[in-house]
């Protein structure tokens, strides 16, 4: 027998709304969702879903979910704790370092709580596909991940507890990678356009990840930590690791010889500048790193800093840091300020290059004794570099490699990010198939994620206003919120109107709630952020109401029945 479908009430609804943003909260989106009672905190980093806040947290994974299906996809469910062996295998274990929850059981064996599941998917399509019949295949799960972050921060847009819809694909050939990275590109286009989501598609580095092709799926917001190359000219977009810039080549000029300078107290770019009346961007900054302890220089223009991130992105996965007082001590042929490539580079240390230190340009730069720089120092006269990597910060102007615009930085959150694999799972687990030739084939793969409790908090951050959230349809946890403003004869024809409403298929909730003032009743509304508000207040008596768009603040007073017809149609 099927039961009669009602509206949501408020009066039962556990939910309690604030007036003041909690004292910890920087952000719109954490501000706003514990203030409309979506969410709670439990403790640094990990987040109680109330009732509000799940609706919309399973519609997000509704939406996603669906777009996955569409593919073909199939969705599993993976253990969260999970055994120390597959991640000492692919050597992630280690490669974590403190970003891993690691436990031990009652016996003494090591578990950690599962960042994300390459490992175990891998190991699961090795169990269950043996031939080439059984793939191509794509697995994917909605499930919890846990991230020890040092710094929890934002809400639920940084947690050391989130959850995420990760997806793998299995294939036997590359072609059949670049296919099933297609797919996956394609549904996450479709599941953003869904979801409201403003967002851009830029290229990223593959780094600790591994594989060729990686695109992250960024939401322009003020909040965001990532910060992207958007081109204003072109449709040009890049994380600044996967920017890279485009040289001119140099004209044959001819340069002087190498000239010694007295340059005292001058160890850094700018005294240097200062002191010879030259631009910075005429100088040569070498900064000293250790590449898996190995010293390596990285020569910039004196006006360019490095941007260690980057470095470490393309040097993955060798460990970078910089050099201390102590490594100085150790190589008298080190003097410290006073560096130059011109002698050293390729002996004393491995010489790397950003691209503007182009064959044919000229420096001034450390001369390798104390208080002296040299002049006309010249790329592929006076030395060589190993090897050219664009690791700059990356600024405001900076060539477009597109068109030769000047790009422009925004801050983004990231919601998603896609990225071929290759077979770096596959070959450190031995994941063959039989292929057609009855010879095993190794698969190939791809890891594919979307933030599912961060693209809320990115939504809430994108449209949100002064008043409060400001949900996209598909995603907000009504479709209509009634208000009834106090008196008896309001609440019984909002409560009539809701069930109605509710009846027809339209999610409604509805504020009946007694000694409960209209003006809070309104302000709650707003920040709680349904799409569309239908109040009944004064004109209940003759059988009118008043429908306002939440986004908009447009207005409309209406009968009872036209609301109800345009509500369900």
């Amino acid at each position: 027998m099927a039961h009669a479908v009602h509206a949501q009430r408020m009066s039962k609804l556990m939910l309690k709304t604030l007036r003041d943003d909690p004292a910890d909260a920087e952000t719109a989106s954490h501000k706003l969702l514990v203030r409309a009672g979506y969410v709670r905190r439990s403790s640094a980093g990990v987040w109680t879903w109330l009732p509000l806040g799940k609706k919309v947290l399973e519609n997000v994974s509704r939406v996603v979910r669906e777009e996955m299906d569409a593919i073909g996809a199939q969705e599993v469910l993976l253990p969260a704790l999970l055994p120390r062996e597959p991640y000492e295998i692919s050597g992630r274990w280690d490669e974590y370092g403190d970003l891993l929850f690691r436990l031990k059981d009652r016996k003494g064996a090591d578990y950690l709580l599962g960042p994300t599941h390459e490992e175990i998917f891998t190991q699961t399509v090795k169990d269950q596909c043996t031939s080439y019949k059984d793939l191509p295949v794509i697995l994917y799960q909605i499930q919890t991940k846990y991230r020890d972050e040092a710094r929890p921060r934002s809400g639920v847009l940084r947690g050391r507890e989130f959850q995420m819809k990760d997806s793998y694909s299995f294939d036997t050939t590359d072609e059949g990678l670049a296919e099933s990275y297609r797919l996956h590109r394609e549904a996450y286009q479709r599941i953003f356009a869904r979801l409201g989501m403003d967002y851009r598609i830029v290229s990223a580095v593959s780094g600790a990840m591994g594989g060729s092709a990686s695109e992250e799926f960024l939401a322009p917001a003020a909040a965001g930590e990532d910060t992207f190359v958007d081109c204003p000219q072109c449709d040009y977009a890049a994380n600044t690791e996967a920017y890279t810039i485009t040289v001119p080549p140099v004209e044959g000029e001819s340069h002087g010889p190498v000239e010694e300078l007295d340059t005292p107290d001058t160890p850094t770019i700018e005294t240097l500048a200062e002191h010879l009346g030259v631009p910075a961007s005429a100088t040569l900054k070498n900064l000293l790193v250790k590449v898996d302890g190995e010293i390596t220089a990285v020569g910039v223009p004196g006006d360019r800093e490095v941007d260690l991130g980057k470095l470490a992105e393309h040097l993955a996965p060798a460990t970078v840091e910089l050099v201390t007082a102590e490594d100085f001590a150790d190589r008298p042929d080190l003097v410290r300020g006073y560096v130059g490539p011109q002698g050293l580079a390729g002996t004393a240390f491995r010489y790397l290059a950003d691209p503007r230190v182009a064959p044919g340009t000229s420096w001034i730069t450390g001369a390798n004794k104390q208080d002296t720089h040299a002049r006309n120092v010249v790329c592929g006269r006076d030395f060589e570099v190993d090897q050219y990597l664009d690791v700059t910060v990356v600024e405001p102007g900076d060539p477009c490699p597109r068109c030769g615009a000047g790009i422009e930085l925004d801050r983004a959150i990231e919601i998603g990010h896609i990225f071929q694999l290759g077979r770096k799972y596959a070959d450190a687990f031995q994941l063959d198939v039989l292929g057609q030739n009855g010879k095993p084939v190794r698969v190939t793969m791809g890891s594919y994620g979307i933030g599912v409790s961060r693209a809320v908090a990115a939504l809430a951050e994108q449209t949100h206003d002064e008043s409060g959230l400001c949900w996209p349809r598909e995603i907000a946890p009504a479709d209509v919120h009634v208000v009834a403003a106090g008196k008896a004869l309001q609440t019984e024809l909002a409560l009539e109107v809701g069930d109605k409403l509710a009846a027809a298929g339209v999610r409604t909730l509805v504020d009946d709630r007694a000694g409960v003032s209209p003006g809070v009743k309104f302000t709650d509304a707003e920040l709680i952020g349904v799409p569309t508000i239908l109040v009944v207040g004064r004109g209940a008596k003759d059988g009118l109401v008043e429908l306002k768009d939440r986004k908009t603040g447009e207005r409309e007073e209406l009968t009872v029945d036209a609301a109800l017809a345009r509500l369900t149609a």
